[in-house]
């Protein structure tokens, strides 16, 4: 059995063998012909992943998600996932949550036979998802017209990323308008419309649906434009301005005016809608109105200018009008009238229907009640009722007369007080059948009132026992009934009046009671302040007031009670659901008086009355204003307390002021900042003043200061014509800045010997109003242009003058000195030149360096040297053909003895009386000489030195040295300053001409160039042993005032004067100048034909003396001054204007005179040559 077992095992194998042996030659392995894709499906949907294999035999296809085989419905009945035929993998729903494996991966699917294997391409599954949660909302928009509007949203986070859109009230926004662009989730509007306003919602979309953002809405509005704008106007003094301005906008624009920045006071002018209206205007309200419209989305405001012009005549008018006043009896009442004018008007009061007039000061009886003061105000005291009524004040010029009237009433001391006041009053209640109610009444009020109640109009007490009156006079109700139920009417009743509060009670039976509300007094809310009135209109008063302390609840509104006389016996809510703590109670009264008390009112009902407000008087018709007690005025003024910060700087000219203020007023109409200068000032400067006119501002900023000054600051409140106390007072100083000005009088000048390097500078500081603070220091600047020579200094603000050492010899130095603050180094000063010569010469130039230059140069010296020697040519042929025409010469006589000592009081041949303080000079650049200051015979080297003190005018002499530079010298000649000249016509001026030209060299060592020539001495007084050279030349002129000597008869038949030694001991005068200036006539034939002694004729004339170049004498202690002498003015000359001659004689003078002066001029002509040939040789060298 088991072989044939076996047997048969072994044939189903052969054949099992053989078979496939035949099969593999047909077979092939698994090919992925269709890979499987991506996919993105929302969860819970289905989804299907293909995949399809070839092979033979077939293969089969398992998939794989994540390297994890993939469980089908083949494996699990159960499964979502089905295999298909063809190898897809079907998902009956895509499963994502955490309770379950997600379908979400990667899948792959594999086909196999036993050839092998394929694997397709990894395709992903993802599931889509899209959130509910926007990250950013779009939020509200206000836009005005034509600006742009924007919205952002962030969608909620999904995958795939939703995409944004946007709809407008419920629908698709239409994005082919050109002003809508959506970038992301941002949309912009530009230029937006009011068609634009709407409700917009952000919508975020992608495969699993649309998500909403929270809904923004847009709103459009229109900014205020101007309907009519106000114009500029030009009235003259008191008469009515009006100014209209109209707007328009989306929300409608507020409108409010200013004048000149500042908000217009209350009260001045009257403001009704668009219209601002200006009764009898005044110089002080010229200015420029500005007309202010602003809502949320922007403000426009349009300006006018408004110019008063004075009227021809200045009439009087009034600047505080008398007001009306009511006064209780035994009270005083005081009635203002200020009045202005050209000339002051004169004022006096009259009361109606009376003849008596009333003047300031008018002596008053003993028992009159009623004076006027000096400044026109009316006072009555223990006013009567008989007092009552009006009082005319009238004011009186050359230019006109005004009048105003005021009146006054006497009000009883009971009738003057208002009706009482209900404190707490009842409030509507529903109670039940059979309870207690109880309806509160709490009245004040002087005198103290009764409180009575009535039920439907009807009093109750007395008619019921169930109702009883409690002290305080609440109303109690005992075993409530249904007819009971009915509005109940507190009413508190006085001789001033009655006050009436109602409210309903409503009973119902216990079943039907569905709310019961009792009332909690503890819970009402405390009190408000006493309103104050801020301003008044004949219609209007404005109140505003402080909250009170909170309850139980927050207060959410107030209520305004008013009573006026005239208008009701009783308190009348004329205000309630009033927000604010300032509001206007309108369509008053005309000329009524008001009292104003003010309730807050929260959830548990309305609190407790605030104080009751100042009788407040509306306005009339007529222009009569409400009247002010000045008294009062006066006493709350001086009860405000202003406490002041400290001042804040803001810049270098600006400072802001801050305060706090105690005890206000509604008297204060505004602030007056007061300041003045402290600093740089010897004694604190003026109080200035700068007005805050908005009584509700605490801060101001003063402008327009000066820079580093410390200021003194105090803040004083006013009203009108009234002034509190002033603040304390504080200190603040601007910011410093540098000076904006160079120091003054800045003096450069050399220090020490000829070899000195140093100089000394002075100055003065700044001007005060340009030192921009407090000088801290001075710095000079000594600037070559090489940087190497540069030498700077600084020295403390106390110094005035500095040594600047260090400076190199030849090299120009630009000198400045600048102040410095705190800032910063302030402007330099001009630049002063100054260059150190190598031997103590100092050449100082601002601008006529140049010339001096020209001036010095070889070529210049031998053309002016030229040009002399052709006019001296010229001028001697004329001289010679003019005396050789003339037929006779007046006879000449000269004595003259050559001495070194001649030289004397200051003066040289060729410069006569150098000290002279009338001596006009030529510019820097013309040669000095220094003289000793003595002058006198002894001076070294017999007089060749000459002093500096003689040749300076006085005025030069008291300054520092000053250095004459090179040059000829031109010098009025004036006998009657030096003690060593007389002459016999002590009052003539002697006439001048010029001396004879010096060259100098412009070394400091000796030059002589001294050459005497014996034709000097005189042959015809060569016996007199005399130093003294003396002339006289008789002038037989008509008019002439020389006066005539003794004669005297000389051998040779000549005739001699005699010397006068008292007159010329010292000085030789020239002869006239070979070449007279214009203007200078020389007739050498007009001489007078007798010589007389015992005197010089200022008219005479002297021949020259020889030329000589006299050396420096080097003074180490010299100071050189910082300019030089002042040049001769143009156009006049320094030689006589007219010939300074005697009249000719009518004998003719010898051949050899003749042939004398010849030889004198040639002498003369011949050592100018030798000079000047000297300075052209030197100056080659």
């Amino acid at each position: 059995c088991n072989g044939i077992t076996l047997y048969i095992l072994f044939r189903v194998i052969a054949t099992s063998l053989s078979e496939r042996s035949r099969l593999r030659q047909e077979d092939s392995p698994p090919r992925i012909v269709e890979h499987p894709s991506d996919l993105i499906v929302s969860k819970g949907e289905p989804a299907t992943l293909n995949c399809k294999a070839e092979g033979r035999p077939t293969p089969t296809v398992e998939w794989y998600k994540d390297g994890e085989r993939v469980e089908t419905d083949r494996d699990n009945p159960r499964s979502h996932r089905m295999l298909l035929p063809s190898g897809s993998l079907f998902f009956l729903r895509i499963v994502h949550g955490r309770r379950s494996k997600p379908d979400d991966g990667s899948y792959v699917c594999v086909a196999r036979n036993y050839l092998g294997e394929a694997v397709s391409r990894n395709a992903s599954l993802e599931v889509a998802l899209l959130r509910d949660d926007f990250r950013q909302n779009p939020q509200d928009v206000v836009v005005a017209v034509g600006e742009t509007a924007s919205f952002e949203c962030q969608p909620p986070r999904g995958h795939p990323e939703p995409n944004t859109l946007w709809r407008k009230d419920k629908t698709h926004l239409d994005l082919k308008d050109d002003r809508i662009t959506v970038r992301g989730g941002k949309l912009t509007i530009s230029n937006t419309k009011k068609s634009d306003a709407g409700i917009y919602v952000c919508v975020a979309a992608n495969m699993v649906g649309e998500r909403e953002s929270e809904k923004a809405q847009l709103s459009v509005f229109e900014r205020p434009a101007f309907v009519q704008r106000p114009v500029n106007q030009v009235v003259l003094v008191d008469e009515s301005v009006e100014f209209r301005c109209q707007v328009h906008g989306d929300p409608p624009p507020t409108l409010r005016w200013k004048k000149e920045d500042v908000d217009i006071p209350r009260g001045r002018y009257e403001k009704e809608d668009f219209l601002l209206r200006i009764k009898k205007a005044s110089m002080s309200d010229q200015g420029t109105f500005t007309c202010l419209a602003e809502n949320r989305v922007g403000k426009a405001e349009a300006s006018a200018y408004l110019t008063i012009r004075a009227r021809p005549v200045e009439a009087p008018q009034f600047v505080v009008r008398p007001r009306d006043q009511i006064v209780a009896q035994g009270r005083t009442a005081t009635f203002p009238c200020e009045t202005r004018g050209k000339p002051q008007p004169t004022v006096f009061w009259q009361r109606e229907g009376s003849q008596d007039l009333l003047f300031p000061n008018q002596p008053t009886q003993g028992d009159s009640r009623v004076s006027v003061s000096v400044n026109g105000e009316l006072t009555i005291s223990s006013v009567q009722r008989s007092d009552a009524g009006y009082y005319i004040c009238q004011a009186l010029t050359v230019a006109g007369s005004i009048m105003a009237k005021a009146q006054l009433e006497v009000a009883d001391a009971l009738k003057d007080r208002p009706p009482p006041i209900i404190r707490q009053g009842p409030s509507n209640q529903t109670q039940a059948l059979g309870g207690v109610s109880l309806l509160r009444c709490l009245a004040s009020g002087d005198p103290e009132p009764t409180v009575t109640w009535r039920k439907n109009g009807v009093n109750l007490l007395g008619k019921d026992p169930r109702f009883s009156l409690l002290e305080h006079g609440s109303l109690q109700i005992q075993s409530t009934r249904l007819s009971d139920s009915g509005l109940y009417t507190c009413v508190a009743t006085s001789s001033s009046g009655e006050t009436s509060w109602s409210a309903y009670l409503d009973v119902r039976d216990s079943t039907d009671l569905i709310d019961f509300m009792s009332h909690n007094a503890t819970a009402l809310p405390g009190p408000p302040s006493k309103p104050e009135v801020t301003d008044v209109t004949k219609s209007s008063i404005s109140l505003s007031w402080e909250p009170g302390p909170e309850a139980g609840s927050p207060v959410s509104s107030y209520v305004i009670e008013a009573f006026g006389q005239s208008v009701s016996n009783s308190w009348q809510t004329v205000a309630d659901h009033v927000k604010a703590t300032d509001f206007t109670v309108k369509d008053l009264r005309p000329n009524t008086v008001y009292l104003f008390i003010i309730r807050a009112v929260n959830a548990q009902g309305l609190g407790d009355p605030s104080p009751m407000s100042e009788p407040v008087r509306t306005q009339d018709i007529s222009p009569t204003a409400q009247g002010v007690d000045h008294r009062r005025v006066q006493k709350e003024l001086g009860d405000v307390v202003v406490n002041m910060h400290n001042p804040v700087v803001l810049s270098s000219t600006s400072v802001q002021v801050t305060w706090t203020v105690e005890n206000p007023s509604q008297f204060i109409q505004g602030y007056r900042v007061l300041y003045r200068q402290t600093s740089g000032l010897p004694s604190p400067g003026p109080w200035q003043i700068q007005d805050l006119k908005v009584a509700s501002e605490r801060d101001i900023t003063l402008s327009g200061l000066k820079k580093g000054i410390v200021y003194e600051i105090k803040v004083r409140p006013y009203f009108n014509e009234f002034q509190g106390a002033d603040s304390e007072s504080m200190t603040a100083r601007t910011m410093e800045e540098a000076p904006s000005a160079p120091p003054e009088q800045v003096t450069v000048l050399t220090v020490g010997n000829h070899n000195s390097t140093s100089i000394s500078v002075s100055w003065d500081p700044p001007p005060s109003d340009q030192q921009n603070g407090i000088i801290q220091e001075y710095k000079i600047w000594c600037l070559a242009n090489d940087t190497r020579f540069h030498v700077n200094k600084s020295v403390d603000a106390t110094i005035r003058s500095v040594v600047v050492g260090g400076l190199q010899t030849g090299v120009q130095y630009r000198v400045e000195v600048a102040a410095g603050t705190s800032a910063g180094v302030g402007v330099k000063s001009k630049p002063q030149l100054i260059i150190l010569a190598g031997a103590n010469k100092v050449d100082r130039s601002e601008g006529n360096n140049s010339i001096s230059d020209v001036v010095k140069q070889p070529a210049f010296i031998a053309g002016l040297g030229g040009a002399c020697w052709i006019v001296l040519m010229g001028f001697s042929a004329w001289l010679y053909w003019r005396r050789k025409k003339r037929k006779g010469l007046s006879n000449y006589a000269v004595t003259f003895q050559r001495d070194r000592g001649l030289i004397r009081n200051g003066s040289r041949p060729g410069l006569l009386k150098a000290g002279d303080p009338g001596l006009p000079w030529l510019a820097d650049s013309w040669p000095s000489t220094s003289l000793p200051a003595n002058g006198g015979l002894g001076s070294p080297k017999g007089g060749s030195n000459f002093g500096r003190g003689d040749v300076l005018p006085s005025a030069a002499v008291e300054k520092t040295g000053t250095m004459l530079s090179d040059g000829a010298i031109y010098s009025s000649i004036d006998f009657m300053g030096k003690a060593g000249y007389s002459s016999p016509a002590r009052g003539s001026q002697p006439t001048p001409y010029a001396t004879t030209q010096i060259l100098q060299s412009n070394s400091f060592h000796e030059l002589a160039v001294d050459r005497p020539d014996p034709r000097w001495k005189a042959s015809l007084q060569a016996q007199q042993e005399i130093a003294n050279l003396g002339y006289s030349l008789t002038d037989r002129r008509p008019g002439s005032g020389a006066k005539v000597g003794k004669k005297k008869k000389v051998k040779g038949g000549t005739k001699t004067s005699k010397s006068n030694g008292t007159c010329w001991a010292n000085v030789p005068l020239p002869p006239p100048p070979m070449h007279p200036l214009p203007g200078t006539e020389v007739d050498l034939e007009r001489y007078p034909q007798e010589n007389h002694g015992g005197g010089y004729d200022s008219n005479s004339w002297a021949p020259p003396l020889s030329v000589q170049t006299y050396h420096h004498q080097n003074l180490d202690n010299e100071v050189e001054e910082d300019r030089g002498p002042t040049p001769p003015l143009r156009g006049r000359s320094s030689s006589p204007a007219a010939a300074p001659f005697s009249q000719p004689s009518s004998s003719a003078l010898s051949t050899t005179h003749h042939e004398e002066m010849q030889s004198i001029l040639q002498a003369h002509l011949d050592e100018l040559t030798r000079a000047y040939q000297y300075e052209v040789a030197k100056q080659a060298w």
